[in-house]
């Protein structure tokens, strides 16, 4: 997400089960990148990484999906909109912080030559992630939906963090 682009998340008013309906976009676009580039990569430390990592968004979209069944029973009664968080997805996360899932498709692999260029690519993805909810974070005001994002931030920022160290590997010419 470009520096222009990040300022443009406009504040919205989210409920907790809104919170999961984001992260959830969040945790699918990952799971698809990451299953996508896991083919699509030849080192096997890599092919590794994005197996595990594919793994884990599958963990967190099913804890996501279980806390909104939690929640069901109590949303029954309120007939609030959901157009505000559709609106919100679709223009301000879809294909904006994982490449688009179609573009990958139609491309064969987003434009990726080398196990670099992916590993850069998952790394830019996650500082996108990263920079979406702490600007959410940041204009959230209730307590339920800032556990929300604040979980999810958490989870970005330990892959971000694996991706970097296995991307320094191939810097100091380990691989």
């Amino acid at each position: 997400m470009k520096e222009k682009e990040s300022a443009d998340i406009s504040p919205v008013n989210f409920h907790c089960i809104d919170a999961i309906e984001v992260s959830l976009c969040i945790e699918r676009q990952g799971l698809v990148f990451y299953e996508k580039a896991a083919k699509s990569v030849g080192n096997p430390d890599v092919k590794k990484m994005f197996a595990r990592l594919a793994e884990e968004e599958k963990e967190h979209i099913q804890s996501l999906q279980a806390k909104a069944r939690f929640l069901q029973p109590a949303l029954v009664k309120k007939t609030s909109s959901r157009k505000h968080v559709d609106e919100f997805i679709a223009g301000q996360l879809q294909g904006r912080v994982f490449p688009d899932a179609k573009a990958w498709d139609a491309s064969g692999g987003a434009g990726i030559s080398s196990d670099i260029e992916a590993l850069d690519l998952g790394i830019q993805s996650e500082k996108r992630s990263i920079e979406v909810l702490q600007e959410l974070l940041a204009q959230e005001k209730k307590i339920d939906v800032r556990v929300i994002f604040s979980h999810l931030l958490v989870e970005e920022k330990k892959h971000l963090a694996a991706l970097e160290e296995l991307r320094g590997t191939f810097s100091a010419g380990k691989n």
